[in-house]
């Protein structure tokens, strides 16, 4: 059995970041081999995901990044249970670490940004199971990316709640203004869909069918239904669909308004919202 020193401990602790007492039972059950610490710290980590896989993870951190040609956005959000784990300097650090590997790699999905292998040799997916280890919580990983004539991002103050939307027709306005304020808007009123078009057809025939029956329930003949729902499934659209939605800082006018207001024909082509707990 090799002699393990508090040399030894602290070196580990340094490649790793876990707990001296987890580092000298690693290092004890691995002979002093420190790669096969790793492993067992790393295994260690997977238990407890695998423990708490059903726990809520309801804090965390949003962390955005947007190219300089404006035409490519990313966003991850990785949450966690407690809120003082999201405060803590290497959650925030592997935060940044998945954002950094998803735009140098341009990962298309989560399984891929997962995948990506650092230059210590660990993937993405291996550092987030490494943390959960040191910090004893579920960690549960988002990302999306979105891809624009122009792309703005917005962060809530929270940095619980991110946006991406990409703009279209955007001629001489300021894009990441204009997109700051229509981002701010989706953090605030949750639309469903761009517009009426992007709503699917599974909720558009559920709308109708609560149409109906409200009416009916109100006692509204049944040959006036199918107009009553019609009525109030415009009524659904302006309320949940973006470019219909009034401009919660002018209600004045719509979001579709402000935007040919800033540019003529400007529009929004898609967008991404993220919400950590909500």
């Amino acid at each position: 059995m090799a002699a393990i020193t508090a040399a030894d401990v602290n070196k580990l602790r340094t490649m790793t970041g876990a707990g001296m007492m987890d580092c000298k039972k690693a290092l004890t059950e691995a002979d002093g081999d420190f790669e096969a610490a790793r492993d067992i710290l790393r295994k260690a980590g997977q238990k407890i995901a695998d423990k708490r896989a059903e726990n809520t993870t309801s804090e965390g951190f949003v962390a955005v990044a947007v190219s300089e040609d404006g035409t490519n956005g990313k966003l991850v959000a990785l949450a966690c249970e407690t809120e003082s784990v999201a405060k803590v300097a290497n959650f925030r650090e592997l935060v940044q670490r998945i954002l950094d590997a998803a735009v140098r790699t341009n990962a298309a999905t989560k399984e891929d940004l997962l995948a990506v292998k650092e230059d210590d040799g660990l993937t993405i997916q291996e550092h987030i199971t490494d943390l959960t280890g040191k910090i004893g919580e579920k960690l549960d990983l988002t990302y999306v990316t979105l891809t624009g004539e122009k792309v703005a991002s917005y962060i809530h103050s929270d940095s619980k709640k991110g946006v991406l939307v990409a703009l279209k027709n955007v001629g001489s306005a300021d894009a990441a203004a204009v997109g700051r304020d229509v981002a701010m808007q989706i953090v605030a009123m949750k639309p469903v869909a761009v517009d009426k078009d992007g709503v699917d057809s599974a909720t558009v025939e559920r709308e109708i069918e609560i149409g109906k029956e409200q009416a009916r329930a109100e006692g509204k003949p049944e040959a006036m239904l199918e107009k009553i729902a019609q009525g109030k499934l415009n009524k659904f659209y302006k309320e949940q669909t973006l470019l219909n939605q009034e401009f919660v800082k002018d209600g004045s006018m719509t979001i579709a308004q402000l935007l040919d207001s800033k540019s003529k024909g400007m529009t929004v082509t898609d967008f991404k919202r993220v919400a950590i707990g909500a």
